[in-house]
Formats: structure tokens, C-alpha cells, sequence
């Protein structure tokens, strides 16, 4: 059967689990979350608990020799002598910190999302760790089910709507949360996004979506196939020519913070990308309705920037696009003549994100004069052999700028590792016609699409991150579940946060 929702309703918010901050006390329903370091055992609410219970949660801990390490968790069902209708023991690790709230608050979740429980009540000792919790919690509860319209077995259907943190100072954890909801938003947005199938998702549906970032402040605009044939952002266009899908750049300010320069976030948003005339293997092409990851990335970090009122200037800017075969569809060897006014031969038309950020990068800078500027995109296979799906690949001629990430993916867990550049690889992309070639040899493939992008920042700082291998996973984790991840989001946020707010 093929799905065919409303095409003018391409994107809806996922509703999102409600996260709530109380004083301690043992729940009297739903399920009842004991947080346990690794090594220490139960204490206060847990230990109360566990004699209420007649010892029987410090017997299922010694049964599973539970020992508190993180990112594992004991249940136990309908405890005599508590009101809770299950307790999970669920391990803190050997030394709480940020990272390891979110984790386990997302452990939980994933835990008891179809257990039938409703609500969980989390006994969290920790004030200071208690809206990081919160948010671990408020991603792990994330799924996109819009187009599930029957369930198989109704056991299936997650259940758990509430998640509470337990605190002693539970007024100064829900304010502290209140920045951190607004992140949990943007990385839902951005998640929203790489789901959708492109029947759904194409440039001007993309672009008519973003336009609700003005409610939040955030200054929209969008620009059309005609504004960019006179903006003459040639390299973009010939990737869009081949679709009957046209082509749309959105640009979004956020002016936060005092007049300096802004940063400016750039995101590749090919919303489907069957490689064109240089056409991709059927088999798993379905993914590439998630080659918009780097736009995506950009309109999340967006959302969450505008949602907490970020004291900081910043703008992003994707250009969306479809890459189709047909009779009018850009054939290799053709040259163009991107925005910056150099030409490119276009050796193969599967490499064509970086003829998109090619115009896109040069535009911001010359139109916007950021103080630095960050690109984002599934850009290259070669990186997923490179760094697998654990980091983002890192290319920057910035010292201080790649430094700046690298801090602020370690603090969030979206990490990224800085690559080389090099004239020895710029030289991979000469071209005998034309000022450059759009590949080079098959070898030091991501290097080489990185000093392709060089080419088109001239002396702003710039960092280019290929996030290939980490905008979708086959596999969950604690605070991302299967599927798209938003990768990016947090990590621009932290960056933000920590670098760029006065």
C-alpha cells in the first residue's frame, strides 16, 4: 500500500512525554525508579522501600548481582507492602555526572515504555543532576509513529505518558530544565525531519515547515527557484535540475545576542538523493530520505537556540533540493558556475552535497560576514568507513573552532573527530577544463569533499562536519532510540552555550 498523507501537512511535532520535578517520597501508583550507585547499595527512599517491601529489592539485587554499574537495571513486579506497581533498581555508575543522568533516565524509559506503566517516579538524589535526568528522559520517550495506523498486538503500544525526578530541590531542577526542554524540542524537530519519507518531505514542503521557527522570533526566508537563478547559485541548481521537485534556500536569523557577527550554521538538506544520473544500488536506497540530516541538524539547533532565547547571534542557512535522473538532469562532465562565480566540472552526480554547500557557504559569508561558520552534512560513504558510527568526521581550518566542538561533543556525547587538510588533497580536485573537479580518486574521499568546501570560505574560521555515519542508527541507545538521532543539534547548542553566549 502506499502512504500518501496530506501533502500540506508534510511535519508535525511529536507529542512529548511530560517530565515533572517533586519533592522525595515513594510513589503511590505507576512505577517506582530507585536510582543506585555502583558499589553503594540502597539508601534513604530505597532503603525505606526495600524494608516496606520486606528486604525483597535488596534479594533481587543479589539474585541478578546488580552492583549499580550504569546502563543496567533490575525490575521487580508488584512488590508486597509498596503502592508502586513495579520497582526498577536502575544503576548510577561509579561516578554521576551529567552524561551518566541522561543515560540512566533514558535507560528507564526505554525499560518501561511498553511495560504498561503509565508514570515513573525516579528517587534522584542529586539536584544538580536532576534536569539532566529529566531531559534523558524527555529523548529516550521520542518515536515517530505518524503513519502507524494498527498495531499488531496492543502490547506494542508504548504506555509510559510521565516520567517524574524525585529531588530534594525540586524548584531549582524545573527551572534549570526549562533551557533543557527546549533542546529535547529541537532534536525532536530535527528527528522529525530525517524520518519522514520523501513523498512527504521535498523542498517546498521542507521549507513551508521551517516557517514556524517565526512564532519563536526566529526572522524566515525563503528563497525561490527564480530569486536563486538571480543569486546565481548555479552549483545548487544543477543538482535540483533533474526533479520536478524545485529547489528553495532557507535562511534564519536569530538575533539574540549584541551586533557582533553571527555564526552561521549550514546544513545540506537533499531530501531524497537517488545519486542522479550516476545512479546508487537499489539496495538501501529507502536511506536516503535522511540525506537532509545536516539541514536538519541547522533547523533543530534553530529551534532550541530561539526556544531558550539564546544570548548569541546566529544564523543557518540549508539549501533543499532533490536529486532525480530524468532527460533535463545534470550529466557528468557538465560544468556550472557556482555563487562564488567559480566553475566546476561535475565528474559524477551522486557527489553533489557539496556542490549544495558550495553556494550555500559562499553566500552566508559574503552576505552575512559571520565570525565563524559550521556546515553540516551526510556528505561521504568514505567517512562511515572511516570513523564508523561513532564520531562525526572534523575538518577545520581553525584551530580554535575545532577545539570549541570537539569540548562541546564530548560534553553532550554527539563527539567528532578532527581529519586533515592539505594541498597535497586539494590537488585531487583539479580539473583539465574547469577551476575544479567535483571528486577526486577514490581514496581520501571525505578529505578531499572537505577541501572541495575549503575552496568557498576563503579566511572565515570554518569547520565542516560529515555526519554520514551518525544522523540515523540501526541500533538504540540511552538516549536515542532506533532510527533518526538528530545528530547535531545538541552539539551546536553546547557550542553556542559555551562559546559564543556573552
Amino acid at each position: 500500500m502506499v502512504v500518501s498523507p496530506p501533502e500540506d501537512k508534510p511535519h508535525r511535532d511529536t507529542p512529548a512525554m511530560k517530565v515533572t520535578f517533586a519533592a522525595p517520597a515513594l510513589p503511590k501508583s505507576g512505577a517506582l525508579v530507585l536510582a543506585v550507585g555502583e558499589g553503594v547499595g540502597l539508601d534513604g527512599l530505597g532503603a525505606e522501600a526495600d524494608a516496606a517491601a520486606g528486604g525483597a529489592l535488596s534479594r533481587a539485587m543479589a539474585a541478578a548481582r546488580f552492583d549499580g554499574k550504569a546502563r543496567t537495571v533490575v525490575e521487580i513486579l508488584a512488590p508486597a507492602g509498596l503502592d508502586a506497581e513495579r520497582v526498577l533498581l536502575a544503576g548510577a555508575g561509579a561516578e554521576p555526572g551529567e552524561r551518566a543522568a541522561e543515560d540512566l533516565a533514558g535507560t528507564v524509559c526505554a525499560a518501561l515504555a511498553k511495560s504498561g506503566s503509565r508514570t515513573a517516579t525516579l528517587i534522584w538524589p542529586r539536584s544538580d543532576l536532576a534536569a539532566a535526568a529529566g531531559l534523558g528522559a524527555a529523548l529516550a520517550a521520542y518515536r515517530f509513529d505518524k503513519y502507524r495506523t494498527v498495531r499488531e498486538n496492543e502490547k506494542d503500544k508504548p504506555t509510559l505518558a510521565e516520567f517524574t525526578v524525585a529531588t530534594a530541590d525540586a524548584a531549582a531542577a524545573e527551572r534549570a530544565y526549562a533551557d533543557a526542554a527546549k533542546v529535547a524540542e529541537g532534536v525532536a524537530f530535527a528527528r522529525n525531519f530525517v524520518s519522514e519519507p520523501g513523498n512527504v518531505l521535498y523542498p517546498t514542503s521542507y521549507a513551508d515547515s521551517l516557517a514556524p521557527l517565526g512564532e519563536l522570533g526566529v526572522e524566515v526566508e525563503v528563497f525561490d527557484r527564480s530569486a536563486l537563478e538571480d543569486l546565481g547559485m548555479g552549483a545548487l541548481l544543477g543538482v535540483a535540475q533533474g526533479s520536478a521537485r524545485e529547489a528553495r534556500v532557507v535562511v534564519m536569523h536569530w538575533r539574540g545576542g549584541s551586533k557582533e557577527a553571527p555564526l552561521a550554521l549550514v546544513g545540506k538538506g537533499v531530501t531524497f538523493d537517488t545519486g542522479g544520473i550516476s545512479i546508487k544500488p537499489a539496495s538501501g536506497m529507502e536511506a536516503m530520505k535522511w540525506d537532509m540530516g545536516g539541514s536538519a541538524a541547522v533547523a533543530g539547533a534553530m529551534k532550541a537556540l530561539a526556544g531558550r532565547k539564546a544570548r548569541a547571534n546566529v544564523v543557518g542557512i540549508v539549501g533543499l533540493v532533490e536529486n532525480m535522473p530524468s532527460a533535463p538532469a545534470q550529466r557528468p562532465g557538465d560544468v556550472v558556475t557556482s555563487y562564488s562565480g567559480r566553475t566546476i566540472e561535475v565528474i559524477n552526480t551522486d557527489a553533489e552535497g557539496r556542490l549544495v554547500l558550495a553556494d550555500l557557504l559562499a553566500y552566508v559569508i559574503a552576505r552575512c560576514t559571520p565570525s565563524a561558520a559550521i556546515d553540516l552534512a551526510t556528505l561521504t560513504g568514505a567517512m562511515v568507513v572511516s570513523l564508523g558510527h561513532e564520531y562525526a568526521g572534523m575538518f577545520s581550518n581553525d584551530d580554535t573552532l575545532a577545539g570549541n566542538l570537539y569540548s562541546a561533543g564530548l560534553a553532550v556525547d554527539e563527539k567528532v573527530w578532527r581529519l586533515p587538510l592539505g594541498d597535497a588533497y586539494d590537488k585531487l580536485i583539479r580539473s583539465d577544463i574547469a577551476d575544479m573537479k567535483n571528486v577526486g580518486p577514490r581514496g581520501a574521499g571525505a578529505i578531499s569533499a572537505a577541501q572541495f568546501l575549503k575552496r568557498f570560505v576563503g579566511e572565515t574560521p570554518w569547520a565542516h562536519l560529515d555526519i554520514a555515519g551518525m544522523a540515523w542508527t540501526d541500533e538504540a541507545r540511552p538516549t536515542v532510540p532506533k532510527g533518526a538521532t538528530g545528530f547535531g543539534v545538541r552539539l551546536l547548542d553546547r557550542l553556542v552555550r559555551d562559546a559564543y553566549e556573552g
